[in-house]
């Protein structure tokens, strides 16, 4: 209803001309110079952000997940806030720090193809250090030990047990890498322009600009396939994941070492994961969220909370309807709404594709649920958001438009933050032992009594982090909310972008104070969902 329909509804307008289906539009696309450039873009932009975030945080996921030191907590949970910050915050902070008067401005990377690779390395570099890590703390370290007790020196065992052990969960990490750094939006629409557009960002500016459903049906085709083959990867990836993970029984589960970095301990490559992530976490995370801070300082009298004091306006004139202030409020309770949503589906979803039927059939019609449930990570946010626009409007013949509920946006922001709540919360149901489930049935108890007593004391340890993402991510929700938004009821992204948009120095200071305004909100969420799942029945 709010997924397969909107996008195919889009899909179909664009290919079906006259009533009769006209496949001409692909070969009239496809001729067009800036559909390949736009094409070798994305897939550039996609490789070189992948190749580098795994580079960067393998080491990082070395450090934070088998080390052990003072701050690693605080460490892990700051490395997480790029990831969970809004794409358009993403974008204003590399602005920041990238433009001439910028920390940085001496790279001249402001708009340019380095800029943005930067930025989406900032932006997924979490996902390689957590999905790494992850795996590599639950690593059976007796065999890297045997290496070692047979003479291989710390590279040659790394290199030669512990980093082929390491591909599966590497793998999956760069593929769903891929995955973000193809469908980036926000960024890539704040620090590209029309000079460096992906597939992504062309598809809104077919769509916005010059209404050609056709050309943006076909750029979304292209999209899918894309994606469908990244996907793909990922899911065989995940499953190799999680069938090493099976083997590492909770005995043999690695302990985190001490960190060597001097005396007769001192290990060379505890030196190498210090200074590569100290560089990251301070030059390439740190140091645009400080630039933004810092600048939200500056007004055009001089340093002070004036920027701030502004929220409370509509800025300049006919920039805004509503005052940065309602429209945060707005954020908080659209996404209040769609993390409901997202977090009832997702986890019925995870529920039923966790098991394991004995049905061959059965088993294929649970791992189609769970592919088709991970679309919306690889479809436009755009496409699903003029999508809404266009199929809501008497849906399946029923006298009744939907496009003006109050609804439209959270469930919106649902479609697109459920997969991330299903991804979340799986892996911890496959891991439980079946033999739990016919013990408690032997004993029995109903299938009810089962969930209750032996399901949901292991979910809940993955249920703080899930409404965490869910609600940080339908917090920074752009690319469907920014065809659904009204301008009685925007949402801080939205208007975060009409304020950059605008000309002046009073509008460009708002900017910044409401990114900051709207990155507190993120990380406060983030923490709060960390120390939900700190205290989870299921970890005490």
């Amino acid at each position: 209803m709010f997924f397969a329909l909107p996008v195919g509804s889009l899909v179909v307008r664009g290919f079906v001309a006259d009533g009769a289906v006209d496949l001409s539009g692909f070969a009239e696309v496809f001729a067009r110079p800036r559909t390949w450039r736009i094409i070798g873009l994305t897939l550039g932009q996609a490789t070189v952000g992948t190749a580098l975030a795994v580079l960067l945080g393998i080491p990082g996921a070395y450090l934070l997940y088998r080390c052990e030191f003072r701050g690693r907590t605080a460490v892990r949970a700051f490395i997480v806030i790029p990831f969970v910050l809004p794409t358009v915050v993403v974008g204003v902070a590399f602005r920041s720090v990238l433009a001439g008067s910028g920390p940085l401005g001496f790279l001249g990377w402001d708009g340019t193809f380095a800029g943005i690779v930067a930025a989406l390395v900032f932006f997924n570099y979490a996902v390689v250090v957590r999905t790494v890590g992850g795996f590599w703390a639950h690593l059976d370290p007796r065999t890297e030990q045997a290496a070692r007790a047979l003479g291989a020196p710390p590279w040659r065992a790394f290199l030669a047990v512990t980093l082929p052990a390491l591909t599966p969960a590497i793998l999956s990490a760069a593929s769903i890498v891929f995955l973000f750094c193809a469908t980036a939006f926000g960024v890539v629409l704040v620090l590209g322009g029309p000079r460096y557009g992906t597939v992504e960002t062309e598809i809104w500016v077919q769509t916005t600009q010059f209404l050609d459903l056709r050309a943006a049906a076909v750029l979304s085709v292209v999209q899918l396939v894309v994606i469908a083959v990244a996907l793909g990867a990922a899911g065989r990836a995940r499953s190799r994941r999680e069938r090493a993970l099976q083997l590492g029984a909770p005995e043999r589960i690695a302990h985190p070492v001490r960190l060597a970095l001097r005396g007769p301990t001192r290990r060379s490559g505890d030196v190498a994961a210090v200074l590569v992530t100290g560089a990251v976490v301070l030059g390439l995370l740190a140091l645009p969220l400080g630039t933004v801070l810092v600048r939200s300082f500056r007004t055009p009298g001089g340093w002070g909370l004036g920027n701030y004091v502004n929220l409370g306006t509509t800025g300049g004139a006919n920039t805004l309807s509503v005052t940065v202030w309602e429209a945060a409020l707005n954020s908080l309770r659209i996404a209040v709404d769609a993390t409901v949503i997202a977090v009832v589906v997702g986890g019925l979803v995870a529920l039923v594709v966790s098991r394991r039927p004995r049905r061959r059939g059965v088993r294929r019609a649970a791992g189609v649920l769970d592919a088709v449930f991970m679309l919306p990570l690889g479809v436009s946010a755009v496409t699903v958001g003029f999508g809404f626009l266009i199929a809501l409007h008497r849906p399946f013949g029923l006298d009744v438009d939907l496009r003006g509920s109050p609804l439209l946006i959270p469930i919106a922001q649902a479609v697109v933050a459920t997969p991330l709540v299903v991804r979340t919360v799986l892996p911890v149901l496959r891991a439980i032992d079946s033999r739990l489930h016919e013990a408690a049935a032997v004993l029995g108890a109903p299938p009810g009594r089962v969930l209750a007593l032996v399901d949901w004391p292991i979910a809940a340890r993955s249920l703080g982090l899930a409404v965490g993402l869910a609600f940080a991510v339908s917090l920074g929700e752009f690319g469907a909310t920014s065809f659904l938004a009204r301008p009685e009821r925007p949402t801080l992204p939205v208007v975060i972008f009409r304020l950059i948009g605008r000309p002046g120095a009073e509008n460009l200071g708002m900017a910044l104070a409401a990114s900051v305004l709207l990155a507190l909100m993120t990380a406060t969420v983030m923490a709060l969902a960390e120390r939900l799942r700190a205290t989870t029945p299921g970890d005490l």
